[in-house]
């Protein structure tokens, strides 16, 4: 929301992605969160590198991306490719998970 309304507050962002980044483990995020998490702060052009890696590492640890539907993949590419991080072992994950789909529709 803050991003959309082009509202900025460094302080927040920072304090919520540190937050995060203090969790144990992400897999309590639904993919939907994971993506507009790293969409907002690409959005917003606040950058947070360990917030962006601690997403990254996470979705590339996963067996699979079944969970995650198409706007959330694109969400997360045009995010990290935005945010200036892109993480190619994330566009590897999503390039393989896309080509092994038996539909693009799915």
């Amino acid at each position: 929301a803050f991003a959309k309304a082009e509202v900025s507050h460094p302080p927040l962002f920072e304090k919520v992605a540190n937050h995060i980044i203090s969790l144990d483990h992400i897999g309590a995020f639904k993919p939907q969160e994971l993506s507009n998490i790293v969409w907002a702060y690409a959005t917003s052009g606040e950058s947070h590198p360990k917030l962006l890696g601690k997403v990254a590492d996470h979705i590339v640890e996963l067996d699979n991306l079944r969970a995650f539907n198409p706007q959330d993949l694109s969400n997360l590419v045009w995010a990290y490719s935005t945010a200036g991080k892109p993480h190619p072992e994330v566009f590897q994950k999503v390039a393989d998970h896309i080509v092994a789909l038996n539909n693009l529709a799915s």
